[in-house]
């Protein structure tokens, strides 16, 4: 009695299998629509921005220098003269919530420069042909400002507290003072982006930047109260978000009065207006 040979399975089958992985690779997955189209492309170019962080930290150590300096030496010396009334609060706990506002936005106000950089390259062109919205673009890119600017601010909030700053460690106000440094930083970065879109130019960007850099420091409650003011600055002070931020991040680390509902309110149009400006200013550089 012959054993007879094992039946070759059936090609149908083999075919259906090869049929269903071809027409995974032939047939494109559908892309997102609606009111999903705008925060996936945004988080996707916040998190090309990002990678940059990634592959090169050696700008949050070099940016960490000056508000340590501020803290150690005029945080300090001012504490000791007592000059500024400041609530009761030693000064250098006063003056620590501006140092951070003060050092996220001095990240935030030269990221136009990396998007004349961007244009220089050719990069710039090659994204504006694609079908992310400009909106989009300058979204992510202000996010990724703010992401850097809360990492900035980490390191500041730690240099305070090894200096004795009291600060809170709530961890709904921790998350109150990470709103507000990334809404900020979106601010300063769509005004940077702005003026880019205006100026074309790196070293017309930075002279810019430079012009506006201090006024806006030192016309804001970061250093002293606003009652010290002349009022002329007293009037800077109120159209100033850093302002508000400033006494956001104090009421929230500090505990000291604030207006957390009309601080973040003038933080959150103030970013959507600085993206709305960027944006619209995007294709300028483009040309």
């Amino acid at each position: 009695m012959k054993s007879e040979a094992p039946a070759a399975p059936h090609a149908a089958s083999a075919d259906r299998t090869l049929g269903k992985d071809t027409a995974l690779l032939l047939t494109p997955p559908v892309p997102r629509a609606g009111w999903r189209l705008l925060p996936a492309r945004v988080l996707a170019m916040c998190t090309v921005e990002l990678q940059k962080l990634r592959h090169d930290r050696t700008e949050l150590y070099t940016r960490a220098v000056q508000p340590a300096l501020w803290l150690l030496i005029f945080g300090q010396t001012f504490t000791r003269i007592r000059a500024i009334p400041t609530g009761g609060i030693p000064y250098i706990d006063y003056m620590a919530p501006g140092i951070i506002a003060q050092s996220a936005m001095f990240i935030a106000i030269f990221y136009g420069i990396q998007i004349i950089w961007e244009r220089d390259a050719g990069i710039l062109n090659k994204l504006l042909v694609t079908p992310t919205p400009r909106s989009a673009l300058i979204t992510g890119k202000a996010f990724a400002a703010g992401v850097k600017s809360l990492v900035q601010a980490i390191v500041v909030i730690v240099i305070a507290a090894l200096l004795g700053v009291a600060l809170t460690w709530n961890p709904l106000k921790l998350l109150g003072v990470a709103l507000a440094v990334i809404l900020a930083s979106v601010f300063f970065s769509c005004l940077s982006m702005t003026i880019a879109g205006v100026v074309l130019s790196r070293d017309r960007l930075m002279g810019f930047g430079q012009a506006i850099t201090m006024p806006l420091f030192f016309g804001s409650n970061a250093l002293y109260p606003v009652s010290v003011m002349p009022g002329w600055l007293q009037a800077v002070s109120k159209v100033n978000p850093l302002s508000y931020q400033v006494d956001a991040l104090r009421g929230l680390l500090l505990g000291t009065p604030s207006h957390l509902g009309a601080d973040f309110g003038v933080l959150a149009i103030a970013a959507a207006l600085g993206i709305t400006a960027a944006s619209s200013l995007l294709g300028r550089l483009a040309r």
